[in-house]
């Protein structure tokens, strides 16, 4: 087993965290798909899928059956993409990797698109799509906690879902007050997105806000056990750690 399976991420898997492709037809219709609907939204026909994959439409049916079974192979391969590039960008820029992590900021255009085409179509499509990226987070952060990179949380799955929910947010409110010039340029949006957010980002992870606990010490007294936590840990914690400096939140 080589090093990269052994952390989780297939053999193959791009500096990036993006998922291997055997090169095959299948594997080229749903790169040009998830490309084309991180372009144009998710009423882009199979017919266009089909040009941009250089393929003929009948192909992309005899492969996937429907439009909206490629649909569901692009989120899964989509999401494993964002496990991917989670799981090895923590250990990256807590490593003294940051700046090649954002050297390569580019090649996560089409998952931004991707992500934001999913919020804007609403309904089951981005319901089903938040709670996978929900699901994965809490698995890449366990072990973020695990490999000592993260803090751990009194209730985990609650920040877990929170950290996903502002992300996506922030993300999607952006690009809408601020969206590119040519809509189908999301390597543009990604730069300009994280230019403005990159900094704020980074000081609130990794120093925090506020100078005192007191606040979530005052919290935990008035709602006991946090949702999620061993009885007792919310006591716990109040009673065993110390209140934090601006420099170690």
């Amino acid at each position: 087993m080589s090093s990269a399976e052994a952390a989780g991420v297939p053999e193959g898997t791009s500096s990036t965290g993006r998922p291997p492709s055997d090169g095959s037809a299948r594997d080229r219709i749903r790169d040009a798909a998830v490309l084309r609907f991180a372009r144009s939204g998710f009423g882009a026909s199979v017919r266009t899928i089909a040009a941009d994959a250089g393929v003929s439409p009948a192909l992309v049916i005899h492969h996937f059956g429907s439009k909206d079974a490629l649909h569901r192979a692009c989120d899964d391969f989509v999401l494993r993409w964002i496990m991917g590039s989670k799981r090895q960008n923590m250990g990256k820029a807590t490593n003294g990797q940051l700046l090649q992590v954002m050297a390569e900021i580019d090649e996560y255009a089409p998952l931004l698109g991707y992500s934001v085409r999913s919020l804007q179509a609403g309904g089951d499509v981005a319901r089903a799509f938040v709670q996978h990226m929900i699901d994965d987070a809490q698995v890449y952060t366990r072990e973020a906690v695990a490999d000592g990179i993260a803090k751990p949380s009194v209730d985990e799955d609650a920040r877990v879902r929170y950290l996903v929910l502002s992300a996506l947010g922030t993300m999607l409110l952006s690009l809408t007050l601020d969206p590119p010039e040519d809509p189908e340029d999301f390597r543009a949006a990604v730069s300009n997105f994280m230019a403005d957010q990159y900094l704020p980002m980074i000081e609130l992870f990794t120093q925090g806000f506020l100078t005192s606990r007191r606040m979530l010490d005052d919290y935990l007294l008035y709602v006991g056990d946090p949702p999620g936590a061993s009885p007792g840990q919310g006591d716990a914690d109040h009673e065993h750690v110390p209140e934090t400096t601006s420099e170690e939140p």
